[in-house]
């Protein structure tokens, strides 16, 4: 075991030290070279020819079709002439007999290769890890030498300004299946499966990568995080994880309570600003918010033969007497689903049908789509040439903007107001209502209007919805649609104090589920009374935080409005956003 390790062919320097990708071709054949001689392999067949490989090939190719082809003309001819094709001449007993040892010679150069590959690919038996190191070693000398590090080639002062390795020593166990997973013949996505410890696997994944692409991932901090809670449901390969700083906002008076609103983000300004709307919103008597619409949509797209048949099924689908029958097939899937509507749209021959159920506490992405296909299954007896092209046909609509998310809601649907007094607008936010009410009316209606804004009449809806998601362990990428929000401000009382209100038609949250579950996030969720499923009433946890976000949103909205119109926003950013520090030399 040890004179095995000892012949092994050294990984050049400078993918150690990560300068470069380069290596010394002389030292390389060097290495090879000893350690062919240290460690005889087993010997060939054709080791024992005087020609060379390629050439030996050629001939046995070219005895192998050309005996082929004789026999074949041969028998031909026998069977014009009636002759019996078990009379057989020497020729012919020799040509049978060469296309046998060609066969014979092709099979076991090329054919045991081709299903070694097989039987080597990872399994139980890859984790004799010796024998694969050696294996590997002897097929390909040049893989330790020349790493896979194509920008060396074009980019050889990239890799030249990388950051050096910094390597973490492991112990002797790991090192081996590290230069395993390098070598490709251990893929890096099963060690969690094969190892049966997730934060081993991070770690054997993270020291592979590095040398892997020669470049250092030591920022990422890897220690203090527990990678058994998003195995198999929040991130695969893991290798670290990022840090994101979370501020608080806040008291929300949101509905006579009062709440701190956590917010995960790397933009300067953002939680001040929306810290200073919350106060504005306090000093008012708070907010008000009212739940519209809980119902999270899956859209599938079927096809049929004929447009006449896709109508058929919109029709047996949107009639009112059928839909009783429908919802217990869709219930099925949860003790929380609960079908509220199905809406229909045709194209040709092709039928997009938009389901939509609530889902308790769950954002319920999963759950709805059970339920249709429980669906699907029950309408393939009555309509069996209905061909199903895919659970969701994007008339859902998930994580893109899209027209039926802001008309029809999907989520959360949530409008949420309060009233600004006179003296907050002037004491507080610096401006004055005739100001707001105008700069509304430009920006956030007209302004959005020319841009052809879909759902995207407002301030900035989007950094405060994504820092409420990034803290609570929400979907990032539903921000597109839970972003959706009209901002409408207006004078009252006279024209003395100021109407503010955001309308929010599809804002997807959950309480359980996913990311909600990990440490910090549930943290965050348990400091807004919302940390997983209600009770009490079922859902009531995910529609609390869906108020709390467009509360939040409201109170972003009336800040940045109010800097805008008082001529703050540059001079707040350049205070609040930018740093003089050089961070790169903090953590030396």
């Amino acid at each position: 075991m040890d004179r095995r390790r000892s012949v092994r062919p050294p990984r050049p320097n400078a993918v150690q030290d990560g300068a470069t990708c380069t290596f010394n071709r002389d030292e390389q054949n060097t290495s090879v070279a000893d350690h062919q001689h240290s460690k005889s392999p087993s010997p060939k067949a054709s080791d024992a020819l005087p020609l060379p490989l390629y050439l030996t090939n050629t001939i046995f190719f070219t005895l192998f079709f050309s005996v082929a082809y004789y026999l074949l003309h041969r028998w031909r001819d026998k069977i014009r002439n009636s002759t019996p094709l078990h009379v057989v001449t020497l020729s012919e007993i020799a040509a049978i007999v060469s296309l046998m040892a060609s066969f014979i010679y092709l099979l076991g150069f090329f054919g045991i290769d081709f299903v070694q590959s097989f039987i080597a690919r990872p399994s139980p038996d890859a984790w004799d890890l010796e024998d694969e190191i050696d294996r590997t070693l002897l097929i390909d000398n040049n893989r330790y030498a020349a790493p896979r590090c194509p920008s060396a080639v074009a980019l050889p002062s990239k890799v030249a300004d990388a950051e050096p390795l910094n390597t973490t020593p492991l112990p002797e166990e790991d090192e081996e299946v590290v230069k395993m997973v390098v070598d490709g013949s251990v893929p890096s996505y099963s060690l969690e499966s094969k190892l049966g410890d997730p934060k081993r696997a991070a770690s054997i994944r993270r020291e592979a990568l590095q040398r892997m692409t020669g470049r250092s991932i030591h920022g990422l901090p890897f220690e203090g995080f527990d990678y058994e809670s998003i195995l198999g449901q929040c991130c695969e390969m893991p290798v670290g994880y990022v840090q994101i700083p979370v501020g608080i906002a806040g008291p929300l008076l949101l509905d006579g309570f009062e709440y701190t609103v956590p917010m995960a983000t790397t933009e300067g300004c953002l939680v001040a600003s929306t810290n200073r709307g919350c106060k504005a919103i306090y000093a008012s008597g708070g907010a008000t918010s009212m739940l519209l619409k809980d119902g999270m949509t899956r859209a599938p797209v079927v096809r049929f033969g004929s447009a006449k048949r896709a109508s058929e099924l919109k029709f047996f689908l949107e009639d009112p007497n059928n839909f009783d029958t429908l919802a217990v097939v869709f219930n099925r899937s949860s003790r929380f689903a609960r079908l509220q509507s199905i809406r229909c749209s045709i194209a040709g021959k092709n039928l997009y049908v938009r389901f939509c159920c609530s889902t308790g506490d769950a954002m319920g992405m999963n759950m709805v789509s059970k339920g249709v296909q429980n669906v699907l299954e029950f309408l393939q007896h009555d309509f069996s040439d209905m061909e199903v092209i895919g659970i969701s046909g994007n008339f859902c609509a998930d994580k893109k903007p899209a027209a039926v998310n802001w008309i029809e809601g999907r989520g959360k649907s949530v409008v949420c107001e309060a009233i600004i007094k006179d003296e907050v607008v002037r004491k507080v936010l610096k401006t004055s209502v005739a100001s707001l009410v105008e700069l509304n009316m430009l920006k956030n209606l007209t302004g959005s209007a020319m841009a052809g804004a879909l759902g995207g009449f407002n301030a900035h809806s989007s950094n405060i919805v994504s820092a409420i998601f990034l803290a609570t362990g929400q979907d990032p990428a539903q921000n597109v649609e839970s972003s959706h929000c009209i901002t409408m401000m207006e004078p009252v009382n006279n024209g003395r104090d100021l109407h503010i209100s955001v309308t929010m038609p599809s804002i997807e949250v959950g309480t359980v589920g996913g990311g909600t579950q990990l440490a910090s996030q549930s943290a965050c969720l348990n400091l807004l009374g919302v940390k997983g499923a209600s009770k009490e009433s079922p859902g009531a946890n995910s529609r609390l935080l869906a108020t709390i976000v467009a509360g939040s949103v409201l109170a972003g909205e009336l800040s940045l409005m109010s800097a805008i119109a008082a001529g703050q926003l540059v001079r707040s950013h350049m205070k609040y956003n930018r740093s003089s520090r050089d961070v790169s030399k903090l953590e030396s």
